[in-house]
């Protein structure tokens, strides 16, 4: 089989990622591994940048109240489209801080609101938390922001929370109507059946140690819409846009996620960012190119929300 193709930034970051000694995340205590988390953003990414709004909200959720952020570009508007965003991590570390950088990039590149959601983590919170914290914010965001629709969006664990949560809004619809879905390679399957994990589990940021400790962790039941939704009903779910990384072990879900909604005659687009690796949404300092697949995606984005005025 030919070497996958690699860009330049990534060859030189994975080189220096893989270089080192140090313990991994699945190595050390759970706080250690937040903390592993939080310290990659300040090494690796971008800095948030100018915002008019970025104002901390706090949600009523089912075991308590819920964290979330408001990112917006301008100091007042007309009610309009509001982005919920989930973050990812794996279900297990993640939260708003560790992701504000891509969602002030997403507000300024949609102007539209953005409100990221802090969901419980497991272990301390095991499946089905997660999903039922981002329902249940999304409900409220739709009751109480001054919006027409919602957008929602997500990455890799956040990508399957963006999938279970309009298939939740689809089956009991809030009161507001998700007009979009963008899963950012979404995890919405079992991992190890496919020809990318076989082919990137290893040395491509995402690991099968790593992702084996985040499942462990997470406890979900596989048979379930939350935990599996790929395998369950797509038929009338929200116009889709979903974006791979061509290194990455979930790419080929994200693959079959779209082809299994566009069998199921939901409006998608798909884009894989060839030559890059999971979690580059989170990686612009790291991956100088990683800011243009976040400009493709964003823009695949506002054609579909363009096309659903006309």
């Amino acid at each position: 089989m030919a070497e996958p193709f690699v860009r330049p930034d990534v060859a030189a970051f994975l080189q220096y990622l893989n270089g080192q000694n140090g313990p991994k995340m699945h190595d050390v205590a759970l706080a250690d591994a937040r903390a592993m988390m939080m310290a990659m953003r300040h090494v690796a990414d971008a800095e948030t940048g100018p915002l008019a709004i970025i104002q901390d909200l706090e949600i009523p959720g089912p075991a308590g109240p819920i964290p979330a952020r408001l990112y917006d570009a301008r100091p007042n508007r007309a009610p309009g489209l509001v982005m919920v965003f989930y973050h990812g991590g794996g279900f297990v570390v993640g939260n708003i801080d560790t992701h504000e950088p891509y969602c002030a990039e997403a507000a300024r590149q949609l102007d539209m609101p953005v409100i990221s959601i802090e969901y419980r983590l497991a272990p301390e919170a095991p499946f089905p938390a997660a999903p039922e914290d981002c329902e249940a914010a999304t409900r409220w965001i739709a009751e109480n922001i001054p919006c027409t629709g919602l957008v929602l969006s997500g990455d890799s664990a956040g990508g399957n929370l963006t999938v279970v949560t309009a298939m939740a809004l689809r089956d009991t619809p809030a009161a507001k109507p998700v007009v979009a879905q963008y899963a950012i390679y979404p995890a919405v399957a079992d991992h190890a059946s496919w020809p990318s994990y076989a082919a990137f589990k290893h040395g491509y940021l995402l690991t099968e140690d790593t992702m084996d400790f985040f499942m462990s962790r997470y406890a979900s039941d596989g048979s379930s819409w939350r935990a599996t939704p790929l395998h369950h009903d797509l038929t009338g779910m929200p116009p889709a846009v979903i974006i791979t990384a061509g290194l990455d072990p979930l790419r080929d879900q994200g693959r079959a996620y779209a082809a299994r909604l566009i069998e199921a005659g939901v409006e998608t687009t798909y884009l894989e960012a060839r030559g890059t690796i999971h979690g580059f949404i989170c990686l612009r300092k790291a991956l100088p190119s990683a800011q243009t697949d976040i400009t493709n995606g964003l823009s695949a984005l506002k054609t579909v929300l363009a096309s659903l005025s006309q």
